[in-house]
């Protein structure tokens, strides 16, 4: 996790800490990741692209197709949290996520810096949301094919935590199940708060974020 920290030599003590850098106004580039069709819709996997889902209907976007570049996802323009975003969702498989991130940000002209991905996390807890800019993938195919189409790790991240699969359940068949029964009675919940978690982060940058949505140790 990128969090900044200052480090105070001799003769600081007492100064005020440096402000963060300001937020960009825009646009940022939000992706939900998710595999395409009714037939995984429910799954854990698809959490990404129903906390997408929930952020088009706050920024009043429609979702559509487009061409050449943007013809490999779902996408529309809108604002949330004061920030110009385009939001979209890969029509691909999660494993080629990649391909259609890479031409909305060419084509929109965005940096990956300002590349936000939502997505499932197996090493969170069900119910728990963090944020982080770069590090390692943790075995998600979807990040992967990101970071290698991009050449870069170095874009944001909506953590939304899915759990460990019980047992010895493969945690490749654990993510292609829909949530269980206990878990969709909260699921709603928690889709709201990873939104929310979005808008933070747009709002205010990762560090001010992360001290909002991260419970102090």
């Amino acid at each position: 996790m990128t969090e900044s920290t200052t480090r105070r030599g001799a003769g600081t003590a007492g100064a005020p800490a440096a402000s963060p850098p300001p937020v960009p106004e825009g646009p940022f580039l939000v992706v939900g990741l998710g595999n395409p069709g009714p037939g995984y819709a429910g799954n854990r996997h698809n959490v990404g692209a129903m906390v997408l889902a929930e952020l088009a209907a706050r920024a009043g976007a429609k979702l559509s197709p487009g061409k050449g570049p943007r013809s490999r996802s779902l996408s529309g323009d809108g604002r949330l949290a004061g920030r110009r975003v385009v939001l979209a969702q890969p029509t691909t498989y999660m494993n080629e996520s990649g391909g259609p991130v890479q031409g909305l940000l060419g084509y929109h002209s965005i940096a990956p810096t300002e590349l936000v991905v939502v997505h499932d996390e197996l090493d969170l807890d069900f119910d728990v949301v963090r944020l982080k800019r770069g590090g390692g993938e943790g075995g998600h195919n979807g990040l992967r094919s990101i970071s290698r189409s991009t050449g870069t790790k170095d874009y944001l991240r909506v953590r939304v935590g899915i759990g460990r699969p019980p047992g010895r359940q493969d945690p490749a068949d654990f993510v292609l199940k829909d949530f269980s029964a206990t878990e969709r009675k909260t699921l709603e919940l928690l889709v709201g708060e990873a939104a929310d978690a979005t808008e933070l982060l747009l709002e205010k940058g990762l560090e001010a974020a992360q001290n909002v949505v991260h419970p102090r140790s």
